[in-house]
């Protein structure tokens, strides 16, 4: 097994931009639903982002792929990736603060390990991520609060949403290690969003109707914000980080959009988060860590190395 990458002082800083982006695209989306449906919302990021990956793509003249069952592979990704989260995510922020969506999206790294521990033989769940797994579930459990499982409101079911739209990113990470291996990431990312917005203008003009440009220009920022800046240039940064930090200090990134969209939202939005919230995201956190292996590796130097 490669040993974890170190982060150099420019891997950190984009590590940190990239949170700051994601962070604030739960604020965005707050702003844009004002005024904007939720499918109409999330046909606008995709189709946006979509747009400008490919014209990322044919400057830097990458490989296309040709092959039919990639294309088809994109049209799956592209739900599992983009059409179900984003709209689960959209659509609970109706009900749920910026913040609170924030930090139950984290989860998704602890469904990740457990849908890759089902999937593939060298994903197993060892003690160590098996103790990821469980205080990652007990965190959520405590966001959410015991009671809200028991009763079925809105409130409730948002935040649900929010799980079952990290159970998507999830399986979106587990399909793309089966179909999409090869591939340039940015090519993919670009196939990933014409599959996604070919499934969401058509769903847009069915729910929402045709969208009006009547739009006071916050609300245009917000679309520009979510399609532009939190998909299509975090796309590319993403792989810029990967590349430089690898996927275990990429994933720290899940740790810090939570705060971010936690104090945005209180400065923009005046939200304020129950004291059960930030406890349920220090056991969230504490999982994240536990999986990266980060905690033990401080105490292994002495006693040998961390158990897997």
């Amino acid at each position: 097994m490669t040993a974890q990458k170190s982060l150099s002082p420019r891997a950190w800083t984009e590590l940190l931009l990239l949170a700051c982006i994601w962070g604030l695209s739960f604020v965005a989306n707050r702003a844009a639903l004002q005024e904007v449906g939720v499918a109409t919302t999330v046909a606008f990021r995709v189709a946006g982002a979509c747009l400008i990956l490919w014209l990322w793509v044919v400057a830097r003249r990458l490989p296309l792929p040709r092959a039919p069952k990639v294309w088809a592979a994109f049209l799956v990704m592209g739900l599992l990736n983009n059409v179900i989260p984003f709209s689960l995510i959209t659509w609970g922020q109706l009900t749920i603060p910026s913040g609170l969506a924030a930090i139950l999206n984290a989860s998704t790294a602890i469904l990740g390990v457990l849908v890759a521990s089902l999937l593939f033989r060298d994903e197993r769940l060892t003690p160590r991520r098996m103790a990821g797994v469980l205080l990652g579930f007990a965190g959520v459990v405590t966001v959410i609060g015991p009671e809200a499982l028991l009763r079925l409101d809105l409130t409730s079911v948002s935040q649900l949403a929010l799980l079952a739209a990290a159970l998507s990113y999830a399986l979106a990470g587990a399909f793309a290690r089966k179909a999409l291996t090869g591939l340039a990431p940015q090519v993919a990312a670009a196939g990933m969003l014409t599959g996604s917005t070919l499934v969401m203008l058509p769903a847009a003009l069915l729910i929402d109707g045709p969208p009006s440009l009547a739009h006071s220009l916050p609300i245009w920022a917000s679309l520009g914000y979510l399609a532009v800046i939190s998909t299509a240039v975090a796309y590319l940064l993403y792989y810029r980080v990967l590349a430089m930090a690898g996927a275990g200090n990429l994933s720290l990134v899940t740790l810090l959009v939570a705060p971010v969209a936690i104090v945005a939202g209180a400065l923009i939005f005046d939200e304020a988060l129950p004291l059960r919230a930030f406890a349920g995201f220090a056991l969230l956190g504490l999982g994240l860590l536990t999986l990266d292996g980060r905690i033990l590796r401080m105490f292994s130097r002495e006693l040998g190395p961390a158990p897997r």
